[in-house]
């Protein structure tokens, strides 16, 4: 097994990583990603695999949890209630419940008001060019759980700050300030939800929310502290993927000077997927090893960690034709986009809708759309989304 090194916060790297992995990928289906210390695979299907496999999971083996410092806390005092953090049997237990509310029509209801939220925000545009990150791609992910959870809209930028410094913890640049920020955001959304919840309880209305809290299977409910981390999850794990999404994808069509037919209803569904697929928002998962097991010629003991690379998997020449290209037509498959197994996304059926509903009211409604300047990557890995996008109108 080869041991590679590339900085995730290289400049080049930031802009396009998909060399790496293409390098990467050459060597066989497992790496040693040096700066990481981590063994990482971008073999599709090694990352499908693992992510099906129950010898893998996303919790640390007990002997292998890491110490939490002190100022750090608050942070994964929600993490260890998130769904996302956990494995079976309290990770059965909490995404039945939060399926009971989260449902598929309740997402699909939402539909018109995705639609119409698109032209709102179209209508307050400015005139002349425009940032479509702050404008459009920030606001309507983070209005749409906003009125799905009940909280008040007033709440949105509110619930951007709290989301972008709390997912911070994730980035390969972290620092001691960006913890920091992050902590504070962890108190004040935790100390919102909590008063917001308690509110719910006593005055329910038709609000995921009030869902979430009246749901139960055999006469088991959420806790607080779970309604909390469930709440921060769908926000902070929809709302950043989804706004990296609609950027990296209005990038690509206007790039690729896609005809706006691959936005028709009959077509809508294909030009999502390939956006997903082509520059997908998150890069890197985690898996520990809960056994001693063999994957493709490697070896893994129980206790071992593995970095499975989501959009290196979207671009393996053993799945899919001329991976590097973006083609709104190709046949709809599955992409590791939204992960597989027991972990799948909550959020992937609201994350499809979104961008299914708003992608073709933009286009309509802005149909002389082209790029102002090179769109630039911000130093986000394991993300991966713009700085901003200029565009002309």
């Amino acid at each position: 097994m080869q041991t590679l090194s590339q900085s995730p916060t290289d400049p080049a790297f930031v802009q396009n990583p998909y060399p790496f992995y293409d390098s990467a990928r050459a060597t066989g289906p497992f790496f040693h990603w040096q700066d990481y210390g981590l063994l990482c695979t971008p073999n599709a299907a090694a990352v499908n695999g693992i992510l099906r496999d129950r010898r893998f999971g996303r919790e640390a083996p007990a002997e292998l949890a890491p110490a939490i410092p002190d100022h750090l806390r608050p942070f994964y005092a929600v993490e260890a209630h998130s769904m996302l953090e956990l494995e079976p049997p309290r990770h059965t237990r909490l995404r039945g419940l939060v399926l009971r509310a989260f449902t598929s029509r309740r997402i699909a209801a939402l539909a018109p008001e995705i639609a119409q939220l698109s032209h709102d925000l179209i209508d307050a545009l400015p005139s002349g060019d425009i940032d479509l990150l702050p404008s459009f791609a920030q606001k309507l992910p983070v209005i749409i759980i906003a009125r799905l959870l009940g909280v008040p809209e007033a709440m949105s930028d509110d619930l951007l700050r709290w989301s972008n410094a709390m997912v911070a913890m994730y980035m390969a640049n972290r620092t001691a300030a960006m913890e920091d920020r992050a902590i504070a955001a962890t108190t004040d959304f935790v100390d919102f939800l909590r008063g917001y919840i308690a509110a719910r309880r006593a005055d329910p209305r038709d609000d995921l929310i009030t869902h979430l809290i009246a749901a139960e299977s055999e006469g088991d409910r959420l806790t607080t502290d779970e309604l909390i981390s469930t709440c921060i999850l769908l926000l902070n794990a929809g709302h950043e993927a989804t706004v990296h999404t609609i950027g990296n994808g209005v990038k690509a069509l206007l790039e690729t000077h896609t005809s706006p037919t691959a936005l028709a209803p009959d077509r809508i569904e294909a030009t999502v997927e390939e956006i997903l697929r082509f520059d997908p928002a998150l890069h890197l998962f985690t898996r520990w090893a809960y056994e001693d097991v063999d994957v493709m010629g490697h070896r893994f003991r129980r206790g071992d960690r593995v970095g499975l690379l989501l959009a290196a998997a979207n671009r393996d020449p053993g799945v899919w034709d001329q991976p590097n290209r973006f083609l709104p037509d190709r046949p709809v498959k599955p992409h590791a986009s939204f992960g597989a197994g027991l972990h799948f996304c909550v959020g992937a059926p609201l994350a499809r809708l979104e961008l299914q509903v708003a992608l073709p009211i933009l286009f309509a409604r802005l149909p002389g759309l082209r790029l102002a300047g090179r769109p630039r990557y911000a130093d986000l890995y394991h993300f991966h989304g713009l700085q901003s996008l200029r565009l002309h109108r």
